[in-house]
């Protein structure tokens, strides 16, 4: 079969299901619109990454489920089909998850499922019933459903025999009911595929419908464009970047996981990552998540307003000095929480590589919600003293600065809006990847929503904690593969990225 170079052009909000074939060999487009973001319908989709709100859980190889996942309405989706007849349906194209699902006509009693397009197997001659069920859950609900194999077509390739979910059950209200998409498609490695089903990507490789193991996005950014963005499969398109491509391992399979090296507010290292940190690619979060204790650093940086924390005031307040104390005497990090009784023996949450992480749920059981809030505090006050130690602040400068801090905490929802006249007064944001500097300007990573007047400007950093061994982890949403072209190399296990054109 002749190799093809597939290409899927993505759209932010808004699709037209047009197929188009495009005049260039080898090349198949899928012709999409986009529609601005609307500030209530983010706010009402919007996926808190901690408790409560609506969290993807990555199965690993070892069957350890870990909640990293965000979905908003701030989406890059496409259009595939179904079946034969081919049933069309928008999903979003997701590096981290594995399983292809979208809503199965046997979907009564979720909401969700009256909202999108669903899939009947009655309708399609190359159907073959499986049945197995299976469950993918969630923070605060799940998607389930049960087995079932047909063609998939992508971009104009079919990919035959693929095994997909069809969901029956969508939870999660109102985030599936007000989601533009209506299923996803995962491009992550099959370690974390549930039920071990082969993903799409896989098969299209086993398959030979493409010519290299090499699949690549663009995300247009200009919110006045009609087009998305493009999703190549089996290689990269030269006009989607400029100059060349920095190269990382993966480190981790499962999703697309590598070593990030320091993080730069303005001119300044946090410290944060000079050991390294491990981050992960992920075209299905829409901004950038990392630590909260960091987020929170950076929010206070751009003058980013979140909930005020009476309970961080209270900590810095009666025990700022005796923590400035243990830490100066040469006591561990991880330990100071512990010694002046904030936090239980066996710790409910720990210190890694200078960063605040969540544990398994199981070592929190026996605390109270208001011990855990001390106990995270406390912890996250620890860090900030520590970093503005090695930056040989004096104790009066250094709780002083503390205490403003806990003014930018990140909103429960892991968010923080600023104001959007002060976008040019902010820093610039940069990663150390690969040993080389990828900088986000304000004007990159200040999501803006709305027009005129109504305009809100919400920081593009939200807090993540993920536990150990997993974490702590950082993830490079939307918000930075729109700056920078992004390779997934599957042939070399590398990832690439480069100034998007």
């Amino acid at each position: 079969m002749a190799h093809k170079l597939v290409q899927v052009t993505l759209c932010l909000w808004v699709f037209t299901s047009l197929l188009l074939p495009s005049p260039t060999a080898g090349l198949y487009r899928v012709s999409l619109k986009k529609q601005r973001l609307n500030l209530n319908r983010f706010k009402a989709a919007r996926i808190a990454m901690s408790g409560g709100g609506m969290l993807h859980n990555y199965g690993s190889s070892d069957g350890e489920v870990i909640p990293l996942k965000n979905y908003m309405d701030a989406q890059y989706y496409g259009v595939i089909a179904i079946g034969s007849p081919p049933q069309n349906f928008t999903v979003l194209f997701d590096t981290g998850s594995s399983n292809l699902w979208v809503p199965s006509s046997k979907c009564y009693f979720s909401i969700a499922c009256y909202f999108h397009s669903k899939y009947k197997s009655s309708r399609s001659s190359t159907y073959t019933k499986i049945g197995k069920p299976c469950e993918i859950n969630y923070g605060s609900g799940s998607i389930s459903g049960f087995f079932s194999q047909d063609n998939v077509e992508v971009g104009g390739v079919v990919v035959r025999d693929q095994v997909f979910v069809e969901a029956t059950r969508e939870g999660s209200f109102p985030t599936f009911v007000l989601a533009k998409f209506d299923g996803i498609l995962g491009l992550g490695f099959q370690e974390i595929s549930v039920g071990n089903a082969t993903p799409v990507w896989y098969n299209m490789l086993n398959q030979d419908v493409v010519r290299e193991d090499v699949f690549s996005f663009w995300l247009n950014r200009d919110p006045s464009a009609n087009e998305g963005g493009e999703l190549v499969f089996g290689g990269v398109d030269p006009k989607h970047y400029k100059g060349k491509h920095t190269y990382v391992p993966v480190t981790r399979k499962g999703y697309w996981q590598f070593d990030m090296g320091d993080f730069l507010i303005g001119n300044n290292s946090t410290g944060v990552c000079e050991g390294g940190c491990a981050a992960i690619v992920d075209s299905g979060t829409s901004l950038l998540a990392g630590p909260t204790a960091v987020v929170t650093e950076i929010n206070h940086a751009i003058g980013a307003e979140g909930v005020v924390s009476a309970e961080c005031k209270e900590v810095v307040s009666q025990y700022g000095d005796l923590i400035w104390e243990l830490l100066v005497s040469g006591v561990q990090p991880d330990k100071v929480c512990t010694q002046i009784g904030l936090c239980v023996l066996n710790g409910t949450r720990y210190m890694s590589s200078g960063i605040k992480t969540v544990v398994e749920k199981e070592n929190m059981e026996g605390l109270s919600a208001g011990d855990q809030l001390l106990c995270t505090t406390c912890q996250m006050t620890v860090f900030w003293i520590q970093s503005q130690l090695k930056q040989k602040g004096t104790k009066d400068t250094v709780l002083n600065y503390v205490n403003e801090l806990c003014q930018s905490l990140p909103s429960p929802m892991g968010e923080s809006v600023i104001d959007c006249a002060r976008i040019s007064l902010m820093p610039d944001i940069t990663f150390i990847i690969g040993d080389k500097p990828f900088k986000l300007t304000p004007d990159q990573y200040i999501v803006k929503m709305g027009e005129g007047i109504t305009t809100v400007c919400v920081s593009g950093f939200m807090a993540l904690d993920v536990s150990p061994p997993r974490g702590p982890l950082w993830i490079l949403g939307d918000v930075f593969m729109g700056v920078y072209h992004t390779v997934f190399d599957y042939g070399n296990l590398e990832i690439g990225f480069a100034e998007a054109a």
